[in-house]
């Protein structure tokens, strides 16, 4: 055996191990950096999420999660906004002035929206924390008034809201709907529980 072939052995092994070696480096590599993205846990904890609203028609109801909450988006026809002022003696706080649930400054008016036609809310009733369920339609149904002119019924104590998610006088639950902290991306783009742009 010459003393080339036994440097081109050794050169081998040499090339193989550190191979190996680079490839173990980025697998352990690989999970340390990934450490580095935000777990499901801390998305859930409070993460924006953004949504797509492009294909949500006049009238239409969507629900998407944030924080474990259930986030409503609407877009209201022009009729369902001519309805709200028509409403402001009928609401406990009409204005969203109380402060158990702040209302952001850019909500605060009667449509309680950045853009009028689209609402975002919680869903979930400020009395005990059920869930409300669609009563859209306008005109008399069970459980409602005559002039209903659509919004919210919560079941379990019988609040009720509007379609800016304001409550009725004389119903148990003590504040209206809440609004989270959100913006527009785009026009078709919302981002839910953010409101500052970086």
């Amino acid at each position: 055996m010459s003393d080339s072939s036994i440097d081109s052995s050794k050169r081998t092994w040499l090339i193989a191990s550190g191979c190996a070696g680079a490839v173990g480096g980025v697998a352990t590599a690989v999970p340390f950096v990934s450490s580095f993205q935000p777990s499901e846990k801390a998305k859930a904890a409070g993460a924006a999420v953004e949504v797509d609203i492009s294909s949500l028609k006049p009238g239409e109801k969507i629900t998407t999660e944030w924080r474990g909450k259930p986030i409503w988006i609407m877009r209201r026809t022009p009729e369902q906004l001519a309805d709200l002022p028509k409403l402001d003696g009928q609401l406990a706080d009409p204005k969203s002035e109380r402060t158990a649930y702040p209302t952001p400054e850019y909500a605060k008016n009667e449509t309680r929206s950045i853009k009028p036609e689209v609402l975002v809310v919680i869903g979930i009733c400020t009395h005990l924390g059920c869930s409300p369920i669609d009563k859209l339609s306008s005109g008399p149904q069970p459980s409602l008034p005559d002039d209903w002119k659509g919004g919210f019924l919560c079941p379990c104590h019988g609040s009720t809201f509007d379609l800016a998610g304001r409550v009725f006088k004389n119903k148990p639950a003590p504040d209206n709907l809440e609004v989270p902290a959100h913006m527009y991306l785009s026009d078709t783009k919302l981002l839910i529980g953010e409101d500052k742009k970086a």
